[in-house]
């Protein structure tokens, strides 16, 4: 297949999956076109990878730009009018007001200035957009094909939800689709109409329950993003009045500082929005009343990998400039209040939901400063946060179904109560924040790159002391899961096969990814570093020895876990002095007999909600006004 072709089929060939699950009304005919689709694109975006590998970057100029404009800007018109009609029925008047300035906007776009914009090659490929095939292709299948029993047992437990899962299969891969169409576009044009279908699909798969919080908190993400969305269309128009028609991503990446600085600035406050950053990161916290499975591939491989992606793809304007340590300045201070607030969060999915925040907090930091070094880290941890963040959030969904509760207290003793699906958890928290796994390689990356740039001393304190909160947060969650106990009975019978089949290969690939970076880093971040920035990042050799050694000692962890072990007698556990029984109660006053309850520390009075993310709320937007009007009055003297 030619490279085109390949490119082509990633973003039409979800459509067309869609198409048919949006027709098929029974299960088994769900599952096979699922799983069959899935395993297509996984497929392809292996290939992709294997004929486009050491090729550098690949411009594809035979899509035909204007037919294909003018049928996204018909789509664009009609999602806008779609937003438009919610916003009115629903009474939400900020989104009814958004959608007409964004649309207004690109009309007068189409009408005055889109005749004298020509981009050569609207299509292109190169090491990162692969990466980003990769985790698109693979984790966000293995997220639909999770999805399959995961939503069969939420509509038996939930009779009173409408049953919709045609519709939720069909915008799952609509989806996957927008997505590989925003990595693969060089036109600007292309990149925003793929920008708008994913905040549409968030949108609806936010409130597929259509309870009331569910649409409350479907409008809160889609305002966020469609303010994102005005400044999109704002740096369009700039580019379009003062940037002699540039539309491409290669030009404006080629034309300086002067003329892409604006329109980035622009484009990366699109970025902050969709990559939920403070103050806009209520919108990411909110999704959390969909079904795991949106969870899962909000986090993890769509939606807010778009606003990251964009960013690190913009990050050689930023680097050096006021605009850029702004930017990284609100990344930085997003990451040390969301991982503060995470200390305080005792719903499982809340703990991910700030954990994501703040993760992308540090990507964003990096994207800011913009050096080689820092882009290395920074795709590190996108890599890594996509895999282990994935595993954690399926995770929960599939315990939460079991235990009937999402409830971090409520995990105690899983290690016997569910012990494959503990060991994968343990795998995954272990991904976050244990050596050597990726999360830890990108921090000490991270910290390695900020040292070398001005304010440097600052954004390595705040990532000291904000690593430290995660190892916090991530100790006490392991430590519940592993606690054992003695009078819980196993249930992981339960789990549907689609779970397993996701949940095994998202742990296995928590190993692979960790053994091979040194190959990822060698064969896929180097060369693209050295085509952008003329210089490479690496670890030396020694640590790299060390690493895997670590990682073959951590293999025992999970192992410990899984491996069948004699039966050893239960102690009952010492009550200073109180008769104890084997299920955990004891003696308390009168002889009355209570039930022991272990419970994390959740330090509510240091690192409450909503005073951290109020300071955050203030202080951040303080510093985007800043980058604002420091980045006008740069334009205006140049």
């Amino acid at each position: 297949m030619q490279l085109a072709q390949l490119l082509i089929f990633l973003i039409l060939f979800p459509l067309i999956a869609a198409f048919f699950l949006f027709l098929a009304k029974k299960d088994m005919e769900r599952a096979l076109i699922v799983k069959l689709s899935a395993l297509a694109i996984a497929i392809v975006s292996v290939y992709l990878l294997i004929s486009t590998y050491n090729k550098g970057a690949l411009l594809v100029s035979v899509i035909p730009a204007e037919p294909t404009g003018i049928l996204m800007f018909i789509f664009e018109m009609l999602i806008a009018v779609f937003i438009l009609y919610l916003g009115i029925v629903h009474k939400k008047w900020l989104v009814v007001a958004l959608i007409l300035v964004q649309s207004v906007a690109m009309l007068w776009f189409e009408l005055v200035y889109a005749h004298s914009v020509h981009v050569q090659s609207n299509l292109f490929i190169d090491e990162f957009s692969n990466i980003m095939a990769l985790i698109i292709g693979i984790i966000g299948c293995l997220i639909c094909v999770y999805s399959l029993g995961y939503m069969k047992f939420f509509h038996e437990h939930h009779p009173e939800m409408p049953d919709r899962r045609p519709w939720f299969f069909a915008i799952l891969f609509v989806f996957l689709a927008a997505m590989f169409g925003l990595v693969f576009s060089n036109n600007i044009l292309w990149v925003y109409f793929f920008w708008e279908v994913t905040t549409l699909c968030s949108f609806l798969l936010i409130g597929y329950t259509k309870t009331e919080e569910a649409t409350t908190n479907a409008f809160n993400a889609l305002w966020m993003n469609l303010l994102g969305g005005v400044a999109f269309a704002g740096a369009i128009i700039y580019l379009a009045m003062f940037g002699n028609g540039i539309m491409g991503l290669d030009a404006l990446l080629a034309s300086g500082k002067v003329i892409a600085l604006i329109p980035a600035a622009l484009i990366g406050f699109a970025g902050l929005t969709k990559a939920a950053q403070l103050p806009f990161s209520s919108w990411l916290v909110g999704a959390m009343v969909a079904p795991t499975p949106v969870s899962a591939l909000l986090h993890s491989s769509t939606m807010v990998k778009a606003g990251v992606y964009i960013l690190v793809r913009l990050a050689p304007i930023f680097q050096a400039t006021f605009t850029g340590y702004m930017l990284a300045m609100v990344g930085a201070l997003t990451f040390l209040i969301a991982s503060g607030i995470a200390i305080s969060q005792s719903n499982a999915k809340r703990v991910l939901a700030y954990s994501t925040i703040a993760n992308l907090g540090l990507i964003v930091a990096c994207a800011g400063i913009g050096t080689y070094e820092a882009i290395w880290a920074a795709i590190l941890l996108i890599v890594f946060h996509a895999v282990s963040k994935s595993l954690l959030f399926l995770s929960v969904g599939t315990v939460e179904h079991r235990i009937k509760s999402r409830e971090i207290d409520d995990m105690n003793g899983l290690i016997v109560r569910m012990p494959k699906i503990a060991a994968m958890m343990v795998i995954g928290i272990a991904g976050m924040f244990l050596a050597p796994f990726g999360m830890l390689i990108s921090k000490w990356a991270a910290i390695r790159a900020f040292i070398d740039v001005p304010y440097g001393f600052l954004f390595v304190v705040i990532l000291a002391f904000g690593s430290a909160i995660t190892l916090f947060f991530w100790a006490k969650w392991m430590g519940k899961i592993i606690t054992v106990t003695s009078d819980s009975k196993n249930i992981e019978g339960e789990v549907d096969h689609s779970e397993w089949a996701a949940l095994v290969s998202l742990a296995g690939l928590s190993f692979i990814t960790t053994l091979v970076f040194p190959l990822l880093s060698t064969k896929l971040l180097e060369p693209f570093l050295m085509t952008n920035y003329g210089h490479v990042a690496q670890l030396s050799q020694d640590n790299i020895i060390i690493m895997i050694l670590m990682l073959l000692l951590l293999v025992i962890l999970p192992l410990s876990i899984l491996i069948p072990q004699r039966k050893h007698k239960h102690v009952a556990p010492y009550m200073g002095g109180r008769t104890t029984t084997h299920d955990m109660r004891f003696s308390g006053s009168l002889g009355v007999q209570k039930k022991t309850v272990l419970s994390n520390y959740y330090l509510h009075e240091y690192f409450g909600e909503t005073k951290l993310r109020t300071a955050g709320v203030w202080i951040c937007s303080a510093v985007i006004g800043v980058m604002f009007i420091a980045t006008v009055l740069r334009g205006v003297i140049l």
